[in-house]
């Protein structure tokens, strides 16, 4: 038997990244679905093809840790943007996010005047400008050259945003938009939702500056769908789709993973799982109790799944904001994205914000009634928002759940970690304690999204071979 250097296990962003930057290496990548990318891949049904969660790619351009990993691996995605990166729709309101700041706040004065909308936005983004010149930010434990790292991190992030850093979103949006309106609030909290799956009551300054700033930056859509740009990622590279990695022991100077079909050997071995969802691959209790200690993060996706016959137009993403809760979800608004599959046919991918256990702890009669439920609603609901669209049109729809996403990818929550000063000791470091053994993906350092899944690669990438 053979014993690899790296053995990957999941094809999500974090591990598709890493493993694009170790070709050179003898390199295993584990998936247990048909498809790469997990949440973020796209799957067939139907004889359709569906982007299974995540659509939108931020972070391609300089200065970013996403677009240093892709030239360092000599990779080349097939992208599109536009200049309305998503469009706001709440009631009869109309907002366009793009890179361009002085035709978005023409539109925010229009549709939520406030004597100081151009002060708070041009500070949001001054924050998001100086967050992302960053030389220096790292986050990593178990070695003393981590800490060391980790502090000279955080040294610098103290020096550039001083005590900002211990501001919360909440008390910002007080001092500089005072009695701001309910519709305008939800505004904002509806675009934090999309980018760091939270809202301003829960989060700091600078996940707030981060999370809005993030359609001021290009937002790009893969032309062949999302699953293409890990088909891209992971080229060359040794990748064992439909075969679930089952049990992990550690020897004393390599792993011995089991998978659904064999034994493999690596000397390191990087989880593109969860945090919570680790616990139960080893058999040593002490790893088992390291995973453990970790608290679930109970929060999914409620995602419907469309095909749609239309000859009209339309924009890659939406935002839907509406004025009453979606049943058995925790928000008031859904994401759409548009893919055009050929004239005439779109999929979409329709998304909302819900408890994973809700869905985890219904009897099997139970969980179809409210799952047909929320879809009805969502259904209602596009239509209406979509008036050129008619129910007709509508040739396919289903949807998924958190149950869906943990019977085929192995994750039932959605939604990672936060930047803040606050729970930066509560933050997980992608080394564990245990040598050769790390963590990738939005649970562990820098949490949501291609950006920063992407920041917390760089720092994984420096702590292997250090």
């Amino acid at each position: 038997m053979q014993t690899y250097d790296i053995a990957v296990v999941g094809s999500g962003v974090g591990g598709s990244l890493i493993a694009s930057l170790h070709k050179d290496k003898k390199l295993i990548v584990f998936e247990k679905d048909t498809n790469l990318g997990g949440c973020s891949g796209n799957f067939k049904r139907y004889g359709y093809t569906f982007n299974t969660g995540a659509t939108t790619l931020a972070g391609y351009e300089k200065n970013h840790p996403l677009k240093k990993i892709l030239q360092r691996a000599g990779v080349r995605f097939d992208l599109e943007s536009s200049e309305v990166a998503i469009r706001f729709q709440q009631g009869e309101k109309v907002i366009d996010r793009g890179v361009c700041f002085e035709t978005f706040i023409k539109q925010i004065e229009k549709n939520y005047p406030h004597k100081n909308n151009e002060i708070f936005w041009k500070k949001i983004k001054k924050l998001d400008e100086k967050f992302w010149r960053l030389k220096h930010l790292h986050f990593a434990k178990y070695r003393f050259i981590s800490y060391v790292l980790t502090l000279v991190g955080l040294v610098e992030l103290f020096l550039v945003f001083r005590f900002s850093l211990f501001q919360s979103a909440r008390s910002f949006i007080k001092k500089y938009l005072p009695d701001i309106s309910p519709e305008y609030l939800a505004f904002i909290d509806s675009g934090l939702l999309i980018t760091v799956q939270a809202t301003s009551k829960e989060i700091p300054l600078l996940s707030l500056a981060l999370g809005l700033s993030y359609p001021f930056h290009k937002v790009y859509f893969a032309k062949e769908g999302m699953g293409s740009l890990f088909e891209e990622l992971l080229k060359g590279v040794d990748v064992r789709l439909s075969e679930e990695v089952v049990s992990i022991t550690k020897e004393s100077d390599f792993f011995l993973l089991q998978t659904t079909k064999q034994q493999y050997k690596a000397k390191k071995v990087i989880l593109n799982a969860t945090l919570y969802d680790s616990a139960k691959l080893f058999v040593q209790k002490e790893i088992k109790e390291y995973y453990e200690q970790f608290d679930f993060h109970d929060q999914s996706a409620f995602t419907l799944y469309m095909v749609l016959k239309s000859k009209e137009e339309f924009l890659h993403h939406y935002q839907i904001l509406l004025d009453k809760e979606i049943p058995n979800a925790i928000s008031k608004s859904f994401f759409v994205s548009f893919w055009k599959q050929k004239e005439g046919v779109y999929s979409l991918t329709i998304s909302t914000h819900t408890k994973a256990s809700f869905w985890l702890n219904l009897d099997k009669q139970s969980y179809k009634q409210e799952k047909l439920k929320t879809e009805e609603f969502i259904k209602k609901a596009f239509l209406e928002n979509f008036v050129e669209i008619q129910e007709e049109d509508i040739v396919k729809l289903f949807s998924a759940s958190s149950k869906t996403f943990q019977r085929y990818i192995g994750r039932s929550n959605c939604g990672g970690s936060l930047i803040s000063l606050k729970n930066l000791t509560k933050m997980t470091s992608c080394k564990t304690p245990f040598e050769g053994l790390y963590n990738i993906g939005d649970t562990v350092f820098a949490g949501q999204g291609w950006p920063g899944v992407a920041l917390g690669v760089s720092v994984l990438d420096k702590e292997l071979y250090m």
